[in-house]
């Protein structure tokens, strides 16, 4: 374990983190550039050989970190981490983001200004300011089942400690490294529970925190893998009882994407989104049993 010292934060960053050092480093010397100080570090470590320490070890004269291990899984080291959580606010940001100086300052600003918020999420962009990893809506507004795919992802959001309290756990089965074949949706799942307890959520596109846009190689491999991240929106979407033509919308809209990419003449990228689709399709109905 590696503190500061510092008690009381009024924001706790949940944060696991396997396998990377380099982008870990620059999401912590991100957070040492905060304009807002009153925050602390969760690090849950999945590594097994010990990596993070030396980076972790560079960073603890300016910033309140609590490192924590547990065995691999998103959803599972995100458990570990809110087993110690003690802020009035909770963010979970990937190892591979980075805030902007004045990101924490201006969400816990607007959460200030505006009780009726349970939570807030903001924009993705990359280095360049080009909204990353998703289509984002452009216009701001309160998240509901239908438009939270186009304004919510994992390290965007920023929930009061009383959602965390109500909400409990992310599931374990979902997610990356979950060890079942769902292979995403675990944040989506927990923000649906949230709306479904009765908590508002604004998106707010204004505030922005960075992350690259992943850029898969297309290969047969790459292609498993955006099968299994579609089982995953499948069982969420089955989970979450959308309507059918919400389910086929979601299905057609990737099957339309893969045809285009086939008529331009890239196969591959073809081949990612119609594993995709096929897994969204095959993991709704495989959740049927469960729902």
């Amino acid at each position: 374990m590696n503190t500061t010292g510092r008690i009381n934060p009024r924001v706790d960053l949940v944060v696991a983190t396997i396998g990377r050092i380099n982008e870990l480093d620059r999401l912590l010397s991100s957070l040492e550039a905060q304009s807002f100080k009153e925050f602390r570090l969760i690090v849950i470590d999945q590594n097994d050989d010990g990596r993070c320490a030396e980076v972790l070890g560079r960073h603890t004269q300016t910033l309140s970190i609590l490192q924590l291990s547990s065995l691999p899984g998103l959803s599972r080291a995100r458990n570990v981490g809110l087993r110690h959580i003690a802020a009035d606010l909770v963010a979970f940001p990937d190892d591979d983001c980075w805030y902007p100086p004045d990101l924490l300052e201006r969400v816990v600003g607007e959460l200030a200004a505006h009780r009726d918020f349970a939570g807030i999420s903001v924009q993705s962009t990359d280095r360049n300011g080009r909204p990353s990893n998703m289509r984002w809506d452009h216009d701001g507004g309160r998240i509901d089942r239908l438009n939270i795919w186009k304004r919510a992802i994992s390290y965007s959001f920023f929930l009061r400690r009383s959602v965390v309290d109500a909400v409990g756990d992310f599931a374990e089965e979902l997610g990356a490294g979950s060890g079942t074949e769902w292979g995403s949706g675990e944040e989506t799942d927990y923000l649906l529970r949230a709306i479904e307890a009765g908590f508002a959520l604004q998106y707010e596109p204004a505030l922005v925190v960075h992350h690259e846009s992943p850029r898969p190689d297309f290969t047969r491999e790459a292609a498993r893998k955006a099968y299994r991240s579609g089982l995953g929106n499948g069982r969420v979407l089955r989970r979450h009882r959308y309507p059918r033509w919400f389910v086929i919308y979601r299905v057609v809209q990737l099957m339309g994407g893969a045809g285009l990419f086939l008529l331009r003449g890239q196969p591959g990228k073809a081949r990612f989104y119609f594993a995709m689709s096929v897994g969204r399709a095959r993991g709704w109905l495989r959740s049927r049993a469960s729902a």
